[in-house]
């Protein structure tokens, strides 16, 4: 995606995303052209290719926007994680599902661990009360554990259709992560 703040390149960014978002609800992700994109946000060919590669590109754009939106919150340090992360797939429910609708849940995967080690040395600042967590340990094992983790409970939670509510799966999670600091306060 070429990163632009003139208004008219937002405006046409938006209406390609929504036409890519229209049209995943309707067909099949692998059978959708850019041809379709461009007569469904009734923008020129040229207009396209001026603010992405791709129809992966759009896709992938969109994802990355949302995870810096994430890690503007979560760098603040003033919240709870598990509760942002499920009131993030929360907000973002509809794309998640339309992912998963695709068999394209797996990009989230993707854009997650090709993005967070590198948000996590330009948004994890020196004063992030998160690096306490990290300290003396190897950052990218940490990473992946939390991300696999998340993933997975997110990618069940979607395969149930979402059904419960974001605050009963994170209660769950909750309750299990203090289960675990009891089980080693025993065995100390």
């Amino acid at each position: 995606m070429n990163i632009s703040n003139n208004p008219s390149a937002i405006r046409s960014q938006k209406e390609i995303t929504d036409a890519l978002l229209l049209l995943m609800n309707k067909y099949p992700y692998g059978e959708i052209t850019v041809k379709q994109i461009l007569l469904e946000a009734r923008i020129a060919r040229m207009t396209f290719y001026r603010n992405y590669e791709s129809k992966d590109d759009v896709l992938i754009s969109l994802i990355k926007s949302i995870l810096r939106e994430y890690f503007d919150i979560v760098n603040t340090g003033k919240v709870d994680l598990l509760t942002t992360i499920f009131s993030f797939a929360d907000k973002y429910r509809s794309l998640i599902l339309i992912l998963e609708k695709n068999n394209m849940l797996h990009i989230l995967l993707q854009c997650i661990n090709d993005y967070l080690p590198m948000l996590h040395n330009s948004f994890f600042t020196d004063d992030n009360p998160f690096n306490v967590l990290m300290e003396g340990l190897d950052a990218e094992y940490i990473m992946a554990l939390n991300i696999g983790a998340i993933y997975n409970v997110i990618s069940l939670w979607v395969h149930r259709d979402m059904t419960e509510t974001p605050e009963s799966v994170r209660s769950n999670i909750d309750r299990y992560i203090k289960r675990i600091g009891q089980l080693q306060l025993k065995n100390i």
